[in-house]
């Protein structure tokens, strides 16, 4: 039964910013009908929304138990994905006008280098994509064996990464094009960019094919482990990092446990707003602001800049060398001093000085408060760097030279010293291929 026939109907709920009509002729877009329809009672509009919190709090239960103990769960949410790709590309590339798309995303359009849009986009996507400056990899690298060899893995890591988005993209485009012929359209017509390609267009097209129920079954199902694979390495990196800042004496029984159940239960609570009514507008302010390539951009950079220039790059090159047994290509150095911090920041400004509002499905502008939120999201994070740098300088004690040098320090922990090798040892591995285990300079490893 309708909410209002039960109560009386709520007043209207008052939009973030008026939105504007489609031209005429044209149909308004639902997302312009669903601002404008009032709001539903409150307990309907909870009742209405159990389903999908059911879901979400099933797969936060699996998630503490996953997380919480090393689960084998993950070879199956990591690889099924590629099953699905790959079913649905035989089927995408079999309908008509499929070619079409599949050209569409082949063929580049030079003009849009001069674009800086294009750049900032592509930073972004890049150091999203690679987990950068989040600290996922480097907190699970941190359970490797010390001789693991993290040079090789690095760069397997990004073949497998840009190749599956580059094999993704003849999956979508393919689909995209068919849906582009149905409705007799070119396909930058239907070809949209953020969530709305995930669960407007795509789905939408879905919805075209044949079978529709089994495409979309299988689409949204890879969806939902992709998701989860995203939520199991992000919160294991921040719950890595957070326990290990505390004192040993702070361990108690089942610590890690319960430090897992209680950030999923507040992102679970954060989360209930985005699968309210306006729950899209909600997502589009943390995925714009907090999850943003200018957080990714800023936190890289100081990385690097922490690693290459107040570390130092050939006691870094010397540290990958004693754990690997060979020194890295030079290039690398080279990276880490030079062309990633010049890059980083080069977009980090690009996209501050080309800085526009947020808008949703090219129709809704956000208000200067929601803009306030979004940025107070980001600063969140952006401004650990510093505010963290300036406490330790003002309470450090001595000269300001003194205290820098004093912080910059590096200290080596009882479990780093097992494995220290000497200087001149590891200064003296020139070769840049892997070598024997007999030649390797560590020398003794226990079980800690």
């Amino acid at each position: 039964m309708p909410a209002a026939a039960v109560s009386p109907p709520a007043p209207a709920r008052l939009p973030l910013r008026a939105v504007p009509d489609a031209p005429s002729g044209g149909p308004s877009t639902p997302e312009a009908a669903k601002l404008r329809e009032p709001a539903s009672n409150g307990t309907f509009r909870f009742l209405r929304q159990l389903p999908p919190v059911s879901v979400v709090g099933a797969c936060v239960r699996m998630h503490v138990c996953v997380t919480a103990r090393p689960p084998q769960i993950v070879y199956f949410t990591a690889t099924f994905p590629y099953v699905v790709l790959v079913v649905l590309l035989v089927r995408g590339v079999l309908l008509p006008g499929a070619l079409d798309g599949i050209i569409y995303y082949l063929k580049p359009d030079w003009s849009k280098l001069g674009s800086p849009q294009v750049w900032i986009d592509a930073g972004t996507q890049i150091f999203f994509s690679y987990a950068i400056g989040l600290g996922a990899l480097t907190a699970l690298g941190s359970y490797n064996r010390f001789n693991n060899n993290c040079y090789k893995d690095a760069i397997i890591l990004a073949l497998i990464n840009s190749g599956t988005s580059f094999f993704a993209g003849f999956v979508v485009f393919s689909i995209l094009g068919f849906m582009a012929a149905e409705q007799g359209v070119h396909i930058s017509k239907v070809a949209e960019s953020g969530p709305g390609l995930a669960f407007i267009a795509y789905p939408r097209a879905v919805t075209l094919m044949p079978v529709a129920p089994l495409w979309a079954a299988l689409f949204f199902f890879m969806l939902l482990l992709l998701g989860l694979d995203s939520q199991f390495v992000g919160v294991e990196g921040f719950i890595t990092g957070l326990l290990d800042l505390l004192p040993a004496s702070y361990y108690f029984r089942f610590q890690r446990e319960i430090s897992v159940a209680l950030c999923c239960a507040l992102c679970f609570v954060i989360d209930l707003s985005m699968v309210t009514d306006g729950g899209m507008y909600v997502f589009q302010l943390f995925d714009y602001y907090s999850a943003s390539g200018t957080t990714l951009l800023w936190q890289a950079f100081w990385e690097c800049v922490v690693v290459a220039w107040v570390y130092g790059a050939d006691r870094f090159m010397d540290d990958v060398a004693c754990m690997i047994g060979y020194r890295p290509c030079p290039w690398m150095k080279w990276c880490w001093s030079f062309f990633t911090p010049l890059v980083c920041m080069g977009i980090f400004t690009f996209n501050v000085v080309y800085y526009k509002p947020l808008v949703y499905n090219n129709t809704y502008v956000y208000p200067w408060w929601g803009e306030a939120m979004g940025w107070g999201f980001a600063l969140s994070s952006m401004l650990c760097v510093p505010l963290h740098l300036l406490g330790c300088l003002l309470r450090a004690k001595g000269t300001m030279a003194e205290r820098w040098q004093h912080l910059t320090q590096p200290v080596w922990g009882l479990h780093h010293l097992e494995y220290r090798a000497q200087d001149s040892d590891v200064r003296g591995l020139t070769t840049l291929t892997p070598v024997s285990e007999s030649s390797k300079v560590v020398v003794v490893e226990s079980v800690m």
